[in-house]
Order: structure tokens, then sequence, then C-alpha cells
């Protein structure tokens, strides 16, 4: 296990209870290096969406959870927030709430000239995902998926 694994890991084993507390779930931890920065993200989600208050109330107590266990070397910035509308879905419990949505699908590599996708999210398994867009049924696989993300319509 890589150090970010265990720090989101470990993370999101203080972030469960804390977030149970204040009527929210656990949507995704990540800790990432951008510039010279360090960010721990705790992303938090309820039905009706979380608000400043709840992102401030688990935000507080998780800070003093992540200061009384010390398991992060580095300085680094901890910030709380929802997901968002075009939320990243990483975890198999982020595809699995999404079946029957429409979502965009990035690859690494170009398939007839094309990287993004979107349809609706039909299926998925440990090799693959299937989208319906315009009618057909489109299969990739997981290996080649860059990004999946709910589409945001406007």
């Amino acid at each position: 296990m890589s150090r970010r694994e265990e720090y989101e890991t470990k993370t999101e084993r203080l972030l469960e209870p804390i977030a149970q507390e204040n009527g929210v779930s656990v949507y995704d931890v990540e800790y990432v290096k951008e510039g010279t920065d360090y960010c721990l993200r705790a992303y938090i989600d309820k039905p009706e969406g979380v608000n400043i208050q709840d992102c401030e109330n688990v935000s507080r107590r998780l800070s003093d959870e992540l200061d009384r266990e010390d398991f992060i070397s580095d300085a680094y910035i901890l910030e709380v927030s929802s997901p968002g509308l075009g939320r990243t879905l990483k975890k198999e419990k982020h595809l699995q709430a999404s079946i029957g949505q429409e979502v965009e699908v990035k690859l690494f590599r170009p398939i007839e000239k094309c990287r993004d996708f979107s349809g609706i999210l039909k299926n998925f398994d440990t090799d693959t995902l299937t989208i319906l867009s315009e009618d057909t049924a489109m299969t990739f696989q997981r290996a080649d998926i860059a990004v999946i993300r709910l589409a945001i319509d406007f």
C-alpha cells in the first residue's frame, strides 16, 4: 500500500463515525500533491445535498482527530466538501448508485479518434463498463478509462 493509499484509508476510517454523527455519508477521500502543497480532501454527501455548515462541522471534528492521530508526516491542507454535481465515479458503490444515469467517460487512448464519450450507464463489472449512447451500447475496458463522472445537464 502506498503512502497516499495509507493516508486515505486511515482518514476514511476516522471520518466514518464523524460523518454519521453529522448526518452525512463519506463519498471519498483523496490525498494529492498540487504544486508544492499536499491536500487531504474529504468529500461528504447526503440525499438533499450538503451545505457549508455540514462541511464546517465535519472539518472541525476531522481536523481534531487528525491532529490527535498524527499519522501524516507532511504539512497538508484539509478540505471538506461535496463531491459536486459532476462527481467522479471512482468506487464500485459510486458506479452502482449511478446505473441509469448519464455519465461521461474519458479514455486514456482514443478509439476511432475520440477519447470522450457520454451515455446512460447500463452496467459494469470488474473489467468492463457499458453505456448506451444514441441507442448504441458501447463497452469499454475499465483499464482504458481515465475518468468516469456524472454528466451535468444545463
